[in-house]
């Protein structure tokens, strides 16, 4: 083989590499990448409270009791979409669910928790993103454990579903709220 024709499978290699990498990329799970905060402190946080404007909240809301931190905006539809279990576990369970209304006007999400109801024990408000880099937010809805200490234990991207409640949230709560 001369050089002339090495020199121009060159390129070919390289792309076919990349569309590998590519190819593989997209076939991996998005719901399944680790958060770094796992097994970690929440992030040291004050943001004011949604529907109390002027009324500062900080980490300690997440102390003394198992809590699931919702990350969630009006303008989401899965946000909406997973608002009827979140209800639904409000009111069965007794786990504290705290929202993170994230990157959101005030107005849109009181309308949306007047329309909708309002599962949660108290809302934070972030609609600059302030806290959220912290948290590793990058999207919503996504749904942290937080242990009674403020140990962040799971992290779950995406809607929280019935079978979601089920198979991953659920027993993590029981199991923290149990003392293991």
């Amino acid at each position: 083989m001369n050089k002339s024709v090495a020199r121009a499978l060159i390129p070919l290699g390289i792309f076919l590499v990349l569309a590998a990498l590519l190819f593989y990329g997209l076939q991996l799970d998005p719901r399944k990448v680790p958060s770094p905060l796992v097994g970690k402190p929440a992030p040291e946080f004050q943001l004011e409270s949604l529907k109390e404007p002027g009324q500062m909240l900080d980490r300690s809301v997440l102390l003394g009791k198992v809590s699931l931190v919702n990350v969630w905006a009006s303008w989401c539809p899965s946000c909406r979409q997973e608002h009827g279990e979140l209800m639904r576990i409000a009111r069965q369970s007794g786990v504290q669910i705290i929202g993170y209304n994230w990157k959101d006007s005030r107005e849109a999400g009181l309308l949306m928790l007047r329309q909708y109801g309002d599962p949660y024990s108290l809302s934070l408000f972030d609609p600059d993103n302030r806290a959220g880099i912290d948290w590793g937010i990058y999207g919503a809805p996504e749904t942290f454990v937080v242990d009674a200490e403020g140990i962040i234990r799971h992290k779950h991207i995406g809607p929280v579903t019935p079978e979601v409640w089920e198979r991953d949230l659920r027993p993590l709560v029981e199991r923290y709220q149990s003392g293991s």
